[in-house]
């Protein structure tokens, strides 16, 4: 008879159990990644119940974007109820770059399939629709890269397996829709101070010493814009990375300008070297950095604020940062003054807070 050595049965056992346990484990978060990229990419793909009228597709509205005097906002979020909804702030960005560009179009960009219910009602809608020059619309993330070097990319589905979902389309949406369209792309935390008309096309602005910033870019729709546009959406697809935060941002077009000024450092990207494209200094568009981003929000700050961004064109309010920081309305805070100054529909619409 063969004797069994109880500690050796009693290992191999273990071992068995380690090993299915981490089979388990690996399968369970297999089948949880799955469902979750399910769930992400259903959002924008979702029917709505009458009554009900969604945006218009941008690719068939009835207005379509100018060839280059355009203004792109991208609002990337999930709707749970398909109804529009802005924040203050993010309808400020829209109102001020809509009031500074009257013979521009802006328009709002929802990737998901949202609308109004009958009218809107909500205060901060009712004071963007008095603006004829703003537009709302839809964008079918299923066709948007159609004849673009990304759309086998975007059919692939790799943007619902970031860890940023949200934050990388925007990313992707920016560069593809200036790619399409042309024009300026904003992020939704900014406000305008002056008219984009006195500006040569084809720039963004350098965030510090080492980043060229994503959140004001301008492509022309042809020539040097949309060979440098085309060059931001290859870029993606080499060097995406899902889990890094500003890779797929700020990092394709810093990347990109690298190459095509030969220079390693934004603020020497001048308009001679870098193919007609201007890299402006962080005075124009990022005036106060990120680090500093409580200028905005705190009164004894005020003059020095105001005093900063007196020559800014646009200023970035870094929402990452700075969402969680109320401003009553009519505090002598610079992010209220500014707001109040250039859009003051919708200050006034935004009731205690802004």
């Amino acid at each position: 008879m063969v004797s069994i050595n109880p500690f050796y049965a009693t290992g191999k056992t273990r071992r068995r159990v380690y090993i299915s346990l981490g089979l388990l484990g690996a399968m369970l978060y297999i089948l949880y990644s799955i469902d979750s990229q399910r769930q992400q990419a259903n959002c924008f793909a979702k029917d709505f119940p009458d009554p009900f009228r969604v945006l218009e597709d941008v690719q068939k509205s009835h207005k379509q974007p100018k060839h280059g005097r355009n203004i792109f906002f991208h609002e990337t979020s999930c709707s749970a109820d398909g109804v529009i909804r802005l924040n203050a702030r993010q309808a400020c960005a829209i109102e001020s770059a809509a009031r500074m560009n009257p013979d521009w179009n802006a328009f709002v960009l929802f990737a998901s399939p949202v609308g109004f219910r009958n009218k809107s009602a909500l205060p901060l809608l009712d004071a963007l629709h008095a603006y004829t020059n703003i537009n709302f619309r839809f964008v079918n993330l299923s066709t948007y890269a159609h004849d673009t070097p990304l759309e086998e990319w975007m059919r692939s589905g790799e943007i619902f397996r970031s860890k940023y979902m949200n934050s990388h389309l925007s990313d992707i949406m920016r560069y593809l829709t200036l790619y399409k369209y042309g024009g300026t792309y904003l992020d939704l935390d900014v406000v305008v101070l002056k008219s984009f008309d006195v500006m040569e096309p084809n720039y963004a602005g350098a965030e510090s010493a080492r980043w060229v910033a994503a959140g004001v870019i301008n492509f022309e729709p042809d020539g040097q814009g949309h060979e440098l546009a085309e060059m931001c959406i290859r870029d993606l697809l080499l060097n995406f990375n899902g889990q890094d935060w500003g890779n797929n941002g700020p990092g394709v077009i810093t990347r990109v300008l690298k190459r095509v000024c030969s220079t390693q450092a934004p603020l020497m990207m001048t308009r001679e070297r870098c193919r007609h494209f201007t890299v402006y200094p962080p005075e124009a568009f990022y005036a106060i950095n990120f680090d500093d981003y409580l200028q905005f929000f705190e009164e004894r700050w005020l003059e020095q604020a105001l005093t900063t961004v007196n020559r800014s064109i646009v200023v970035h309010v870094w929402n990452k940062f700075s969402k969680d920081h109320k401003v009553r309305v009519g505090s002598p805070v610079a992010y209220g003054v500014l707001a109040e100054q250039f859009c003051p529909r919708v200050y006034k619409a935004s009731g205690e807070f802004f």
